[in-house]
């Protein structure tokens, strides 16, 4: 699309996809106005919003926002049994956390429950929808399969005046439940099988957390998608490719009623590997206790990847990077990863963390003294400035960075060896302490007072460079290390009488309680995110994290370790 194209069809931002295509071919005939095209994302408050909707959510409000019109937020809350006011408030508290804020007030499917119920009355008066006694199973049976056309209801043909007696009474709560639905009157022979009389309303005698007892009878998702809708004058309805099938019936529903008629436009959802995004199988996991809820950072959700420490700016970078198609396709977890990796290097403050302290004594330090060192919070933004970092006798170094036996070309501490100090001196292992079952507990090292700051006078080039933590200013931490849930690039591909709760990794979280942090991340808000050098990206817990009782978890690893493993094994 062509910068004057972008500017005459209101889309100021010059991005292009079929979506855009069509909202402004629209534009263009004079269907719309570029500030009076309006979307709307409904989710199911059924869960917790995943990775998946995130991509919903972009497309939604971004393309809305292009234009200077409005999304609405509008809860598709149709089934009493599954639905909670609790989930209704996570998924308010996820899109805001994201960056969007919907049109006017939330919206939901139950406002609109009167005038479905005036509008299928009007479908039973034109002769397009029937009463039906038939049971569900009877109703799954006659449906008939891609190849066989299905068989008509014996109550298919009851008059107009029965079926307006008979859903008036279902309405009322006159029959219990399953006894009767009410069905359009399309095609049993349909080559669509969603055109094959689909169900419209059953009989539910529950409690809705919205409307109470007040209702008995609740609508199909069908029947109640197009109406709301309408009903809200949206203009395009942007859904995932399942609903392509179903678009038809959405016309269908639409076209005798006196109603605005929107656009159902399908895009292919989001898939990730080593991922699962099925609600149904996300509760499973919660309930069966394989995570520690909705909100562990293992999760997909938007709410455990907020917690681990995802950045809304590096979820709506992916979306981007993903696009918008038609074709069904798996995106790799890297680019999400990669996506956050580049977010965050450049906003998350450096800082030393030893998880796995080694103790490191400087001989020929001067006992109780402290020299404070310069250290740059982050390079990639000079205007963060420096801080001071406490250097004394004692330190931490990590144990993976000690070898008493170094491999060919390992750079870091051994005995004899010399490292450089991350903003601080050289040091040289001298001597190495065991404890009573042959593990080393302490090394002896001496230090090179004139090499501060990393460089010696004398030009001699170290080639290993470690991260450390002074011993008497720092605090102990727990620090969660996570990683992916699943062992399996694809979850479900399992072994015959097993599930996809069999490809969970058993290594997805390590515990370290014993970590030794700088002493100025013990005193970060919750949801600080940061770069632990040459560790990784870490958040302070959301909930966990106190001070003087830090809680960090891992966001991500500096590098994609996935990737040489999968290269290792291929």
């Amino acid at each position: 699309m062509s910068e004057q194209q972008a500017v005459s069809t209101g889309n100021e931002s010059g991005a292009s996809d079929f979506i855009r295509e069509i909202i402004n071919e629209d534009i263009r005939q004079g269907k719309y106005l570029p500030h009076q095209i309006r979307t709307r994302f409904p989710p199911e408050p059924n869960g917790y919003l995943h990775i998946g909707h995130v991509k919903a959510i972009c497309i939604d409000f971004d393309i809305a926002a292009e234009y200077g019109g409005r999304c609405n937020l509008r809860m598709d809350d149709t089934n009493p049994g599954k639905e909670d006011i609790e989930y209704v408030n996570a998924i308010e508290e996820d899109i805001k956390w994201l960056g969007y804020q919907w049109d006017g007030p939330t919206k939901f499917a139950s406002d609109y429950f009167p005038q479905m119920y005036e509008y299928a009355l009007t479908m039973i008066k034109l002769g397009l929808a029937y009463v039906d006694d038939q049971s569900a199973e009877e109703i799954r049976q006659n449906r008939g399969t891609l190849t066989v056309p299905g068989q008509e209801s014996p109550y298919r043909q009851r008059s107009v005046a029965e079926n307006l007696d008979l859903f008036t009474r279902m309405k009322d709560g006159e029959f219990p439940d399953g006894s009767k639905v009410l069905r359009a009157k399309i095609d049993m022979s349909s080559p669509n099988i969603n055109m094959r009389d689909p169900v419209m309303y059953r009989i539910l005698h529950q409690p809705h957390h919205r409307t109470g007892s007040e209702w008995c009878i609740y609508p199909m998702y069908d029947w109640a998608h197009g109406l709301e809708d309408a009903i809200e004058g949206i203009t395009h309805s942007l859904c995932t490719l399942e609903f392509e099938n179903h678009r038809p019936l959405y016309d269908w529903f639409l076209e005798p009623l006196p109603v605005h008629r929107p656009q159902q436009i399908e895009f292919s959802r989001l898939s990730l590997n080593y991922t699962i995004t099925s609600k149904r199988k996300l509760l499973r996991l919660v309930q069966e206790r394989h995570v520690s809820g909705w909100d562990d950072p293992r999760m997909p959700t938007i709410c455990g990847m907020r917690r681990r420490g995802y950045t809304p700016e590096s979820l709506r970078t992916f979306v981007k990077q993903v696009g918008i198609t038609k074709f069904t396709g798996i995106t790799d977890a890297s680019v999400l990863e990669n996506c956050l990796r580049e977010d965050l290097n450049q906003r998350a403050a450096r800082y030393m963390a030893v998880l796995r302290p080694l103790k490191v004594c400087i001989t020929n330090y001067p006992e109780g003294q402290i020299d404070w060192l310069d250290a740059v919070n982050n390079p990639e933004r000079p205007e963060d400035g420096t801080r001071k970092i406490p250097f004394g006798r004692n330190i931490y170094i990590d144990q993976d960075d000690f070898r008493e036996v170094p491999p060919p070309k390992y750079f870091r501490l051994a005995p004899g060896a010399e490292v450089r100090l991350r903003w601080g001196y050289f040091i040289t292992c001298q001597e190495v302490i065991k404890d009573a079952d042959g593990q080393v507990c302490e090394l002896r090292c001496t230090y090179d007072p004139e090499t501060r700051g990393g460089t010696a006078p004398d030009g001699r080039k170290v080639r290993g460079t470690i991260h450390w933590v002074e011993a008497s200013h720092a605090v102990t931490a727990s620090v969660r290390l996570y990683d992916r849930l699943f062992s399996k690039e694809n979850p479900d591909d399992c072994e015959e009488g097993q599930d996809f709760c069999d490809n969970l990794n058993p290594d997805s979280l390590t515990v370290l309680t014993d970590c030794k942090l700088e002493s100025s991340l013990a005193e970060l808000p919750p949801e600080t995110r940061v770069q632990f050098e040459r560790v990784g990206y870490f958040c302070s817990d959301r909930y966990e994290h106190q001070p003087g009782q830090p809680v960090f978890n891992r966001t991500v690893s500096l590098k994609d370790t996935w990737a040489k493993i999968e290269k290792k094994h291929a």
